[in-house]
């Protein structure tokens, strides 16, 4: 469960106040999958990033798990989203020089696991998005829609209950795009809950719901969906 009650973000400098999220209201069940959507500058990528512990807010509260992140310290909150969340980016983020293993496998290290058990979750990932059997290949060896599935990959070997996706189909075709949202849905199946940023509309109709942010608001309409949804929880 992921619950966040009135957040507000603001980003300040000398002169300007920017409301980058304005009270947000929003209750996303475990298990479901939730798209993202709104213009650029809208509060999507916040959002995201505050969803996934990157970045603190001001006012508010954000239960993640049921336990409210409000209030705790850095090393506290690292430890939580080592624990719970998985990050699916748009550019990949694959160390060049390092074969899809070793990618896959690097944060599990900080993790403490031994090498027995980050070997299965490395194997099992990568069988799970179809690459077991190119685990020593290099990423400039695959295609932009295979390094995304490496992507996808190290983001699951650790077992996460959240997986937040920020334009993950953004560098790829359409048919590669299509490849990974099958994907994405599959790990869903499974029990995952993920929220997926995206500007492709047709990619978030694939999702359970859509979240729509404007000037870092929820829309009324979704606000209302919300509400309807935490009644019936």
């Amino acid at each position: 469960m992921l619950k966040m009650e009135n957040v507000s973000k603001i980003f300040r400098t000398e002169l300007i106040e920017t409301h980058a999220l304005r009270k947000v209201d929003l209750h996303i069940k475990a298990g479901e999958f939730v798209s993202v959507t709104g213009p650029s500058g809208s509060g999507k990528t916040t959002f995201l990033n505050i969803a996934g512990l990157l970045e603190t807010f001001e006012e508010g509260d954000y239960y993640l798990d049921g336990q409210n992140v409000k209030g705790l310290n850095d090393n506290q909150l690292s430890d939580l989203r080592n624990q719970k969340i998985g990050f699916i980016f748009q550019s990949f983020n694959l160390l060049a020089d390092l074969p899809l293993f070793q990618n896959v496998e690097v944060p599990l290290r900080y993790r403490g696991m031994s090498a027995k058990e980050r070997k299965q979750r490395v194997e099992h990932a990568l069988e799970t998005v179809g690459l077991a059997s190119r685990m020593q290949h290099l990423p400039t060896q695959l295609s932009g829609g295979q390094q995304q599935r490496v992507a996808i990959a190290r983001a699951i070997a650790g077992e996460p209950k959240f997986l937040l996706a920020d334009e993950p189909t953004g560098n790829l075709d359409s048919l590669m795009a299509q490849q990974v949202m099958d994907l994405l849905e599959k790990i869903n199946e499974q029990g995952t809950t993920i929220v997926m940023v995206t500007h492709d509309d047709q990619l978030a109709r694939r999702a359970h719901r859509n979240i729509q942010i404007f000037d870092g608001q929820v829309s009324d309409m979704e606000m209302n969906a919300t509400a309807e949804l935490v009644k019936s929880a």
